[in-house]
């Protein structure tokens, strides 16, 4: 990474910048102690030590080469997967990190600027507010809730507190999107009046997990083997034992312990809500983005398991309707039993732009077709110079200075989006994507579960913060 992407901020430059600060908040000289970077480097804790907390590590670890920044600890219930991911950090940093088995006692740490929460989805929002009221910045994973009262509490408690909190919708950050966002804003394709995105995959989903029982030669030459065999018959590597079952419930009913649950808590409906919570976050956080949207009018959802009947609850194949106050339809579709050209439209009065690829692509193109005015031909290049013409009719949207726009688009492992969250840090100020856009696209969410579940079409209720089943007057 360039020093232009991410310039170095001297221990000097930035004391002289937070001495700035503090007198203005008023803060003591004891205080200043825990001003971040105030001791050279951002100090970074990992909660929850799964696979995305490797993609977690590998972020900070990028961002570290253009700013000072490290992880100093990793925090999991599992002993296996701290383990592993201690590793990973003292191959990353050079350091030994200091390990814990719960949360609250690495939260007493004094030196943790910041903690990154990667963990179940249903327990974002609560150790959201627990990392929060122990006085640290936090980045927390998408989806930022999948239960409307956590989401609230969450959110309150973040806006009740000085915390600098990015949640884990990367797109926000990411150039591309962005120019999108502008383009629309700028009037280029008139008002919007449907935003469609599909993105598919033809595969089994969230099963499989290498910590859990993984794959064997037996299923790689057949396709067809009864789920049950491989569920039941081959051991996980996950021992109860080894973890504490029922901390990582969380406040949910009690069950016997089940390692497939614990590690594949995507396909079962009271941790997660699948395509919902993990896709369509990051589809309707898009929608958000790109119409300065912040709440749905109404839900409604529909889908099944029709590809991958192995046992799981949540759908593997789904679509969801929105509408929104603006008046513009809103449709996300995903299906885990084809691949067939993942794509996103969005359709303006006078046109449309069109992303080519799944979720993240940046290949997006701009025309007049669809519009009112569609055979006028293209927009001249000087009225909107993001855009080069690739013919009288379209054109590619292009961004000076970043990676050439492609079907695959950047991955997971976002540096400029944790970046800028350390950048907030420092400022105190705002990240890109900020607890109300989690609280956002956790309404929209959790509304498509809820009518997935229920059969029903869904209201929100932007007075009193409630899901309801009528129209809201």
């Amino acid at each position: 990474m360039t020093d232009k992407l991410f310039p170095l901020v001297d221990r000097r430059t930035f004391v002289k910048q937070a001495g700035v600060a503090i007198a203005s908040a008023g803060m003591t000289a004891s205080s200043y102690a825990r001003v971040i970077g105030s001791n050279d480097k951002i100090r970074i804790a990992q909660l929850g030590c799964g696979d995305r907390s490797e993609g977690h590590v590998n972020m900070v670890r990028l961002a570290s080469k253009g700013m000072p920044v490290e992880t100093v600890a990793v925090c999991d219930i599992w002993s296996l997967a701290r383990e592993r991911r201690a590793a990973q950090v003292k191959k990353a940093f050079n350091l030994e990190p200091q390990s814990f088995k719960y949360s609250e006692d690495m939260l007493n740490r004094k030196d943790i600027d910041g903690v990154m929460i990667a963990t179940g989805d249903f327990q974002h929002a609560k150790l959201c507010v627990e990392v929060v009221k122990a006085g640290k910045d936090c980045y927390v994973e998408k989806p930022f809730a999948n239960v409307l009262s956590e989401a609230k509490e969450a959110r309150d408690t973040v806006k009740a507190s000085k915390q600098v909190v990015q949640v884990g919708s990367q797109h926000r950050s990411e150039p591309y999107q962005l120019a999108v966002r502008d383009i629309i804003r700028s009037g280029r394709i008139g008002s919007i009046v449907h935003i469609e995105q599909e993105w598919n995959v033809n595969e089994e989903r969230w099963r499989f997990v290498p910590m859990d029982t993984g794959r064997s030669a037996e299923m790689e030459q057949d396709r067809n083997m009864e789920w049950r065999k491989w569920m039941f018959d081959r051991k996980s590597k996950l021992r109860e034992e080894d973890t504490d079952w029922k901390r990582w419930l969380l406040g949910k009913p009690y069950r016997p312990f089940d390692p497939h649950t614990y590690l594949e808590f995507r396909l079962y409906k009271d941790f997660s809500s699948g395509i919902f919570d993990q896709w369509m976050s990051h589809g309707s956080d898009l929608v958000h983005l790109w119409t300065d949207e912040t709440y749905p009018e109404s839900v409604v959802a529909n889908g099944g398991v029709f590809a991958w009947k192995d046992g799981r609850e949540n759908a593997d194949t789904c679509v969801a309707a929105v509408t929104y106050p603006k008046g513009f339809l809103y449709t996300y579709k995903t299906v885990f039993g084809n691949s067939f050209r993942s794509f996103s439209r969005i359709q303006g009065r006078d046109g449309t732009i069109v992303n080519y690829g799944g979720e993240g692509a940046s290949l997006f193109s701009v025309s007049r077709e669809g519009g009112r005015d569609e055979y006028a031909g293209s927009v001249k290049a000087d009225r909107l110079p993001i855009v080069a013409p690739i013919s009288d009719k379209e054109e590619i949207v292009r961004v000076a200075g970043a990676q050439p726009a492609d079907t695959e688009g950047p991955g997971d492992d976002s540096v400029v989006h944790v970046t800028n969250w350390f950048k907030a840090m420092q400022a105190r100020t705002e990240p890109n994507s900020n607890v109300n856009h989690g609280f956002s696209h956790a309404i929209v969410v959790i509304m498509a579960a809820q009518s997935y579940w229920s059969g029903k079409k869904l209201y929100w209720n932007p007075k009193t913060e409630e899901i309801a089943d009528q129209p809201v007057s």
